[in-house]
């Protein structure tokens, strides 16, 4: 973009295999130290003369490498499903045709935000723990909508400090790329109401069902369930139960909490005072479209071979599986459950080869290796 600059859009898709490898995976092979190829392309001029550069880098060569989040940490989140006749990939995860699957996000009441809602003590200028680094908060996130309790912070931090225990490049089959990224931040107990606003429980944070069979951005609500039901793995939608699985990775968000209690204990993460309070009175609205939607194509990823267990059809690898949970509410017959920690594990020889869980896993630790039933 500059000189000496390079700006990476983490969903951005590779040019010749799609989603399969976008800016989170390239940032993803930085951190954990792998070279990458960059290529610069320059008009020249009298004191940059040179026009192309092709060379090999690492994290460490680089001066300096910021990761800068415009959205992070929704305060709370709609939660998905179909009435429609077909598969649905979206943002939300494979939505199942006639509602036969929930999908829901957010940490619940580990959420920073639910756990102070009127930004109190989380601002502009505060600490906080970013993909297993310190960031800070810079301001209000894009979609920031506080009067409907749907407040996202917007965050920086040096990506040299970071690792992948809190840092992952995901895919979204049919959507695109993304980026898991833990992020944890401290809220002081000053006064007895901060102390109950962060005393918030799963059971007090609702969350509307909304039916994605509906193409326009009026989607309607269905049905509400609370994080307590959702995290049960089973909620009623229309007097029938009706399975659901998270996006987040609850396990994770536990250890990133777990990581910054002991930072603070030790003397290594200092609180901050926020410098200004993040906005308290914006809306957010959709942007108006005067032309069509165009679904672009999408390229297959192709999942690495390697497993921990398989059965000849059904491949489950252990070391790739973050345990975000998105498999748990598909399979009808239970190979993949959870324990109380969130750990998310697979009986891959209970599989009946109904092909449900085909391209669910945003990691690839889950292989399927024929479409055959």
């Amino acid at each position: 973009v500059a000189s000496v600059d390079a700006y990476l859009g983490g969903t951005q898709p590779s040019d010749t295999l799609g989603i399969a490898y976008s800016g989170a995976h390239v940032i993803e092979d930085l951190v954990a130290g792998k070279p990458v190829v960059i290529r610069a392309v320059s008009y020249g001029t009298d004191c940059y003369p040179l026009k192309e550069l092709v060379t090999e880098i690492t994290l460490a060569d680089l001066n300096e490498a910021v990761m800068a989040n415009p959205r992070n940490a929704y305060q709370r989140y709609n939660a998905a499903t179909n009435s429609g006749d077909r598969v649905l990939q979206t943002y939300m995860g494979k939505l199942l045709p006639c509602n036969g699957n929930v999908t829901f996000s957010g940490a619940g009441e580990l959420s920073p935000l639910m756990n102070d809602p009127d930004y109190e003590t989380i601002g502009i200028g505060t600490r906080v723990l970013l993909g297993g680094g310190v960031g800070y908060v810079t301001g209000s996130g894009t979609q920031h909508n506080p009067q409907s309790r749907f407040g996202t912070i917007m965050v920086q931090g040096d990506l040299k400090q970071m690792s992948l225990e809190f840092l992952r490049a995901a895919v979204f089959h049919g959507y695109g790329g993304s980026m898991y990224v833990g992020i944890g931040i401290p809220i002081p107990v000053l006064n007895t109401d901060i102390a109950e606003k962060a005393g918030i429980a799963d059971r007090d944070i609702l969350a509307s069902i909304i039916d994605y069979a509906t193409a326009s951005r009026d989607r309607p609500v269905v049905g509400e369930a609370n994080d307590q039901q959702l995290k049960s793995g089973r909620v009623r939608l229309n007097g029938i139960e009706v399975p659901a699985s998270p996006l987040a990775s609850f396990h994770k968000a536990r250890h990133v909490a777990d990581t910054l209690k002991r930072w603070i204990e030790s003397g290594r993460f200092i609180l901050t005072r926020p410098v200004a309070c993040l906005e308290r009175a914006t809306s957010v609205g959709p942007m108006r479209q005067q032309a069509p939607d165009r679904t672009p194509h999408f390229y297959r990823r192709l999942a690495e071979p390697d497993s921990a267990c398989s059965n000849g059809y059904l491949s489950w690898n252990a070391q790739k599986c973050i345990s975000c949970g998105q498999c748990l509410g598909i399979c009808p017959i239970g190979v993949f459950q959870r324990n109380e920690e969130w750990l998310v594990s697979a009986d891959v020889a209970r599989c009946t080869r109904c092909g449900l869980c085909t391209e669910i896993c945003p990691v690839q630790s889950i292989v399927v290796e024929d479409h055959g039933h």
